[in-house]
């Protein structure tokens, strides 16, 4: 069987990765092309056309359901899931993986349960480690790996993760990649014989192609840890991990997954910004009890016991500065 479904997951500097990338194939490229760029959800949505002038092969934007073309680049609207069945791309709304939606991982499980051998996953330049989970799915069922070489991205992180926790097959320099693919969708056919789909990728699958993440299985991904989950608040189970996965990582019982580096980044952020409230909070305190003393008269009882109040806010106020200050950068929580 041919290597003609090519799942490429990247984010920061992946913009111009891409496009050096698909600029670098031929029109008569064999295989379908289907890419997640790590994006907000106010995205203006126009990588589709950016990808599409890049170079000879034609670039859809997936906003429900496409069919499968050899020689066609497919995106995601932003804030949707990216998803590969048989014959068919669609884009869901499923909840967010590793902080995304869209995210690398669903979209390399996908296909690598629909198509197995088959599939040419491809890790490029970003931050943090999203996709490693998805390309270990896709060397499990039989698939090609491909990360770009760290010393040659703008953002190693990614690239770094996956080779630290995938066997992967060619770490290249991205000048080296459409050469690279070009050769392995022009390969003889040759067969693997049927791969086996492990409950765990398919739980996951159908959880990012918005079945309802109890009815999927969930709750037999893992067990239950003590961590909430930053974005529902429900409890985090700490998935299990194979020997193929080799680090920790959980989901929520609503579907909501981390990864070790994304679940440090997503509550570094959330503490940041509770800091930052209570800093606001108590700074609004101090102008309101200035403000009612200024009122009544100065050498009253009450103007002295509002000015008294107002100085120990200030204390407290001064130390939660220093907490945010001094707060530990989520680039720091992205190294462990």
């Amino acid at each position: 069987m041919k290597k003609d479904i090519v799942v490429i997951g990247t984010s920061a500097g992946g913009v111009d990765a891409l496009r050096e990338l698909v600029g670098g194939l031929p029109a008569e490229f064999p295989a379908a092309i289907f890419v997640v760029l790590h994006t907000s959800p106010d995205s203006p949505g126009i990588l589709a056309s950016i990808l599409g002038r890049a170079g000879a092969l034609s670039a859809v934007c997936v906003s429900k359901v496409e069919a499968i073309e050899p020689g066609r680049i497919y995106v995601p609207k932003p804030d949707h899931h990216l998803m590969v069945d048989r014959g068919f791309a669609r884009a869901t709304r499923g909840p967010k993986e590793n902080r995304f939606r869209p995210a690398v991982d669903p979209l390399f499980r996908s296909a690598a349960q629909a198509y197995g051998p088959r599939v040419i996953g491809i890790i490029l330049t970003g931050g943090l480690d999203d996709g490693t989970i998805g390309l270990a799915a896709v060397k499990e069922l039989g698939g090609t790996t491909i990360v770009q070489d760290p010393e040659d991205a703008p953002v190693p992180s990614m690239p770094l993760s996956a080779l630290t926790h995938v066997d992967v097959d060619h770490c290249v320099p991205l000048a080296e990649m459409a050469a690279l693919l070009t050769r392995l969708t022009a390969e003889k056919p040759h067969e693997k014989g049927a791969f086996i789909v492990p409950d765990e990728i398919r739980i996951e699958v159908d959880i990012a192609k918005e079945n309802n993440a109890l009815e999927a299985g969930v709750l037999s991904l893992g067990e239950p840890s003590i961590y909430a989950c930053p974005e529902c608040h429900g409890v985090l189970l700490q998935v299990k991990a194979d020997t193929n996965e080799r680090r920790l990582r959980f989901r929520c019982h609503t579907g909501h997954a981390y990864s070790m580096q994304s679940l440090l980044a997503e509550m570094n952020e959330r503490t940041e910004e509770s800091l930052g409230s209570a800093f606001r909070a108590i700074e609004e305190h101090v102008l309101l009890l200035r403000h009612l003393a200024s009122h009544v008269r100065n050498d009253s009882p009450p103007a002295q016991a509002l000015l008294e109040r107002a100085v120990k806010a200030e204390a407290q106020r001064d130390l939660v500065r220093q907490a945010v200050l001094h707060y530990p950068a989520a680039a720091d929580s992205a190294g462990a």
